[in-house]
């Protein structure tokens, strides 16, 4: 049974805290928790009597953990993770993994250099619908690839900002791109590949914060395909979907719902025995945005943490997609179309 520690109990502290609290993932369960906020660490720990702690380090030597989940705001990843490496446990770590390349890069050499499996938290990869869509993309059903689309139609209010000081800012945060629509940016660039160039623009629509509520941008892939981000979570009053839409030659895939969990088109050519039934079991909106990901994610950990297999979004991995949202962040401040790979000049993403 591996032992996790959880360093952060915020918003998304909740989800992971009951999964594994609860033992909802085989093999694992919840061992501490640690924020510097004592109020949160004491509501977490006494919920799942689990020891609670205001000190990373304290934790780290009080208790025996065999995984620990970073779940701090993004701008202090980097810090958590390096302090975290020598400690040589595997490390899971929340999108997005960093919000600076630099940081990104730190957090990789440091997980080397002790020998420490990095997990970069892309649930969304593990939805049923996600994962018959990279199986039919694999086995080539779509043949040549030439759009693809996401779209995350979320709704955040002031009151949601204002719980803490560094939500909505540059330093810690970053705005939809970097916050909430980096799962659908991870999806889109795994699904089309490599991206050769991005021209993105933002504004913010509907609250008081520093970065942006609402974006677009274009891309092109080095395949010669085209692909859109259109990313908001100024939609009012409620949430309305997080989708991604990919069109081939020979097919035609979109997944919506709230947290891409809900499939809405599956059409190809050549039809195979499966294409009767798939839009019948995999058509079930998840109940909110966080979808039903995590717990497979989890599982995926525990069998590489136990089995040393292979990590399918490892640091590496998730600096891809970091990358992607820098240059998109670099266009929106100098007005231009963005080539990659990116040495960002002017964008304001993990800058105080």
């Amino acid at each position: 049974m591996l032992r996790f520690g959880l360093v952060g109990c915020g918003r998304i502290a909740k989800r992971h805290s009951e999964l594994l609290g609860y033992r909802q993932i085989n093999g694992a369960r919840l061992a501490a928790v640690c924020d510097t906020q004592p109020a949160r660490a004491q509501m977490i720990g006494k919920k799942f009597s689990v020891p609670h702690y205001t000190s990373l380090n304290e934790m780290m030597s009080n208790v025996e953990l065999d995984a620990i989940s970073v779940l701090t705001p993004s701008g202090i990843h980097a810090e958590n993770v390096i302090a975290l490496a020598p400690y040589r446990k595997p490390i899971v770590v929340e999108k997005p993994m960093a919000l600076t390349l630099p940081d990104a890069d730190m957090m990789i050499n440091a997980c080397e250099k002790h020998g420490v499996p990095l997990f970069v938290v892309k649930q969304n990869r593990f939805n049923l619908p996600v994962v018959k869509l990279r199986e039919a993309l694999e086995a080539g059903r779509f043949g040549k690839l030439f759009l693809g689309t996401v779209r995350v139609r979320w709704s955040r209010s002031q009151e949601y900002y204002d719980q803490d000081a560094w939500r909505g800012t540059w330093a810690l945060d970053g705005g939809v791109l970097a916050n909430q629509a980096s799962h659908h940016i991870d999806l889109l660039e795994w699904m089309m590949g490599e991206v050769e160039s991005v021209f993105a623009k933002a504004i913010t629509a509907a609250v008081r914060i520093e970065t942006e509520d609402t974006a677009v941008a274009t891309l092109k892939f080095r395949s010669g395909a085209i692909g859109l981000v259109e990313a908001t979570t100024a939609v009012r009053p409620k949430d309305l979907e997080g989708s991604i839409s990919i069109f081939g030659e020979r097919g035609s895939v979109e997944i919506g719902g709230f947290a891409v969990n809900e499939l809405k088109v599956w059409n190809f050519l050549n039809k195979d025995d499966e294409d009767a039934t798939v839009m019948e079991k995999y058509s079930v909106n998840p109940p909110n945005v966080y979808g039903f990901g995590h717990q497979a994610y989890y599982e995926h950990v525990v069998d590489c943490i136990k089995s040393n297999s292979r990590v399918l979004v490892d640091g590496k991995q998730g600096r891809r997609s970091l990358e992607l949202i820098t240059a998109m962040y670099e266009s929106i401040e100098t007005g231009r179309e963005i080539a990659l790979p990116v040495i960002p000049n002017k964008s304001r993403l993990g800058k105080v």
